[in-house]
């Protein structure tokens, strides 16, 4: 019997489910043309169970970058509980930058199916950029940072993290550059 639209998962369906993506993501970013029967048998999935959840590439390519965006945002929220604000959006920042890296060796794999004519469009990055103004809102009442910046002005001015190589040693450039960024946001910030 077909899953209903919005009906919750089954646990064993779920857990086939985030393998898949988790393999995906480490094959697709080694090699955008990486077979899915490859993906399905290093997930220890049936082709069955894997087409079941993913019936082709361009399905299974936009639902990792689609869900890698999701845990991104959704990890604001969680850092605003267990951290202060400004240790909360620095926090975030590094995770941002590995989500950039992640996405640096997905690039292929995302052109390949959002290239073609008549193709599927990316997925919005709006749910980063809602993290960005929740995590900015929180600082700037806390007045932890300058008051006014934007999610736009922030995620233009971390847009170098997509810069980086993730063969090289992005780690220490993408501290380097954050840290660059928060001392930025810092400057006139009514609560130093």
């Amino acid at each position: 019997m077909p899953q209903q639209q919005g009906s919750p998962r089954r646990s064993d369906a779920q857990r086939n489910r985030e393998r898949i993506l988790e393999v995906a993501l480490a094959e697709l970013s080694h090699c955008a043309d990486a077979p899915l029967s490859v993906i399905a048998k290093k997930a220890g999935v049936g082709q069955g169970t894997f087409y079941r959840n993913f019936p082709n590439r361009e399905s299974l390519v936009l639902e990792i970058y689609r869900h890698e965006m999701q845990q991104v945002a959704e990890s604001a929220t969680h850092l605003l509980r267990t951290r202060a604000p400004d240790e909360a959006l620095r926090a975030w920042m590094d995770r941002l930058a590995e989500f950039a890296m992640a996405k640096a060796g997905l690039a292929d794999a995302i052109r390949q199916v959002t290239g073609a004519p008549g193709g599927p469009a990316k997925p919005p990055h709006t749910p980063v950029t809602a993290a960005a103004e929740l995590l900015l809102r929180a600082n700037e009442e806390a007045g932890t940072i300058r008051p006014g910046v934007t999610a736009d002005d922030f995620l233009l001015a971390i847009a170098g993290l997509w810069q980086l190589d993730p063969d090289d040693d992005w780690r220490t450039r993408a501290t380097r550059l954050l840290d660059l960024l928060m001392d930025g946001l810092r400057t006139g910030a009514p609560g130093t």
